[in-house]
């Protein structure tokens, strides 16, 4: 009699706990993407999806939630329930919003799974500048407030952040460096050449051409290593001795919240895409610099960007 009453027993809980002891994924992944189809954060979403899609053995879709400057997507990939189905590319500007008072939401909101990009800022000038060196070039900075201008990028975007950081780092105001607001790089190297600008921060991938024509020479890069594809250009750190990384980057998340199963699941898949072939080369040749970070590691870098460019953001009066 026990044992007739104990089968269906066994039997009923094996099938309440078959769900929850499913495999994941189970269903169709959605990947937001906090920026408009076309763009460079929505070509790496894309390259990072189909890679999940094959790894997960399930499909991986990219949405792109635009608007408010990535708010509207970012907020998506905090709000979305934390079952692993709706993760998110975000990107540097989520470790601005708060600090400028755009929005309450931060990277502490997400479940970081995994850096994927990192596009470094250097420091470019003129090729004809009498700068020989960064350190000579911050010395002629912090003697001349508001004498030298740099272009290259919106007010308060990664770049300008960026820069701005490294000044601070080494004790220059960065407000003592006026900006002349622009949509990118392209029109600011325009503006160094004709000699209306003396700075423009950028990735080295951007100043690339410029470069090659010698119209444009880099004093120093802000990050923690020299990059393979410039090795001559000296770090920061080697540069004027305080070490500064600064610039803007890509890595996947997931809402806060989000289990460690599913994170060390698709954090294992993701790292695999990573080191493809197929990603490392579609990255060289898009111009996109690659870092990796683990979940734990990403988490870290988040953090330190965030107080970074909270503590440059009110020096540069951009709160709102």
């Amino acid at each position: 009699m026990k044992k007739a009453v104990l089968i269906p027993v066994v039997a009923a809980l094996a099938a309440i706990a078959g769900p929850a002891l499913a495999d994941y994924p189970e269903r169709p992944i959605t990947l937001i993407v906090p920026w408009s189809a076309g763009g460079g954060t929505d070509a790496v979403g894309r390259m990072i999806a189909e890679g999940l899609s094959q790894e997960l053995n399930t499909p991986v879709n990219v949405v792109n939630r635009t608007g408010a400057g990535g708010i509207v997507g970012h907020t998506a990939m905090i709000e979305a329930d934390p079952d692993g189905y709706t993760l998110g590319l975000a990107t540097a500007e989520i470790t601005t919003y708060a600090a400028i008072g755009t929005s309450q939401i931060t990277a502490e909101d997400m479940t970081p799974i995994g850096l994927v990009n990192f596009d470094a800022s250097a420091f470019n000038v003129r090729a004809d500048s009498a700068w020989e060196d960064a350190k000579q070039a911050l010395d002629d900075i912090k003697a001349n407030p508001g004498k030298y201008k740099a272009s290259g990028f919106p007010v308060g975007a990664a770049y300008h952040l960026a820069f701005a950081g490294f000044l601070n780092q080494n004790g220059i105001d960065p407000t003592t460096v006026p900006v002349v607001p622009s949509q990118g790089a392209a029109p600011g190297f325009q503006e160094l050449v004709a000699d209306g600008v003396a700075i423009v921060p950028s990735s080295l991938p951007e100043a690339a051409s410029m470069r090659d024509a010698g119209l444009v020479k880099t004093l120093a890069v802000l990050s923690a290593d020299r990059l393979d594809a410039y090795p001559d250009v000296p770090t920061a750190e080697e540069a004027v001795g305080t070490a500064s990384v600064g610039g803007t980057w890509r890595g996947v998340v997931g809402p806060k919240g989000l289990g460690d199963d599913v994170t060390g699941t698709v954090g294992d898949a993701l790292a695999k895409v990573y080191e493809s072939d197929a990603f490392q080369e579609f990255m060289a040749n898009r111009g996109f610099g690659v870092q990796w970070l683990p979940a734990a590691e990403f988490a870290t870098f988040m953090a330190d960007a965030t107080a970074s460019n909270a503590d440059v953001i009110e020096k540069l009066g951009l709160k709102q």
